[in-house]
């Protein structure tokens, strides 16, 4: 049987190529927005989720870390993207009539200097390839949209001007979920995610991070969010290298949980080449 991936958008968006290049024969499942990526897993429409996570030049994918706790989902893969921006357009046309283009917020800036340097403005979609899709079934001329090559062809639009991203370093990191986790060894390097909310004690962080350290345990990631609309309640979202049975890891996370309230390991799962 086929598995079914969801994920946030339209077809030939950057979150299905990441579907493509994880699970290659997955049907993939487009949904609006985060939201209804998880609940498509939770009713059985999917059987696995795709969600962005950060990205090189862009940073965190807004609510994302608040979200993944709460889906009920376990990360079991990660993929990595390269963001290679195309600008498209109904067919046809050429580069200097197009004076407007559409494109998720997060894609214009990474654009910007391009953009700029040909005089063309922008406004904000909610999504790059459904902006293609809505200029394709429209008709539009004069008007493109900023998005994966994949989407132009999806759309069957003629791609004006590839690799228009300011920085040639930009990646997206996405993680795979399942409503099972899997904890099995797939590799010689594995990660583990985890969330945490330390108590509010002096130091409690200080204290918390040193069995880490004490233990050489590398941590690739932590970043901190506000949760329930309280200065006080701060949890952590952290990444480490290692599995909870490897005897560092387990005494590191064994030296956290006496300085926490809470601590969930979100996914164990091996690290993808892209992280290379």
């Amino acid at each position: 049987m086929t598995q079914r991936i969801a994920f946030q958008g339209d077809l030939g968006a950057y979150s299905h190529e990441a579907c493509f290049k994880a699970r290659p024969d997955a049907q993939p499942v487009p949904c609006l927005g985060f939201e209804d990526v998880f609940e498509a897993v939770r009713s059985g429409n999917a059987d696995l989720a795709m969600l962005p996570v950060e990205n090189t030049t862009y940073g965190r994918v807004a609510d994302i870390h608040r979200l993944l706790p709460e889906s009920g989902l376990h990360i079991i893969d990660e993929e990595f993207v390269r963001v290679r921006i195309s600008l498209m357009a109904n067919r046809g046309q050429t580069l200097d009539q197009i004076k407007h283009v559409r494109a998720h917020m997060v894609l214009i800036p990474q654009a910007r200097a391009f953009l700029d340097a040909h005089g063309i403005t922008a406004e904000t979609a909610v999504d790059s390839a459904g902006a293609a899709s809505e200029i394709a079934a429209s008709g539009e001329m004069g008007v493109g949209a900023l998005a994966s090559s994949v989407a132009a062809q999806i759309h069957n639009m003629d791609i004006l001007a590839e690799n228009i991203e300011d920085q040639g370093h930009n990646t997206t990191r996405f993680l795979l979920m399942s409503p099972k986790p899997d904890m099995t060894r797939r590799n010689e390097k594995m990660l583990t995610t985890f969330v945490f909310e330390v108590r509010n004690i002096p130091a409690a962080l200080y204290k918390a991070m040193g069995g880490f350290a004490t233990n050489g345990v590398n941590m690739t990631k932590l970043e901190s969010y506000m949760v329930r609309g309280a200065f006080t309640a701060t949890q952590f979202y952290a990444d480490i290298e290692g599995h909870p049975d490897d005897p560092a890891v387990a005494r590191a996370l064994e030296e956290l949980g006496y300085f926490t309230n809470m601590l969930e390991i979100l996914g164990v799962y091996p690290a993808a080449e892209g992280r290379q």
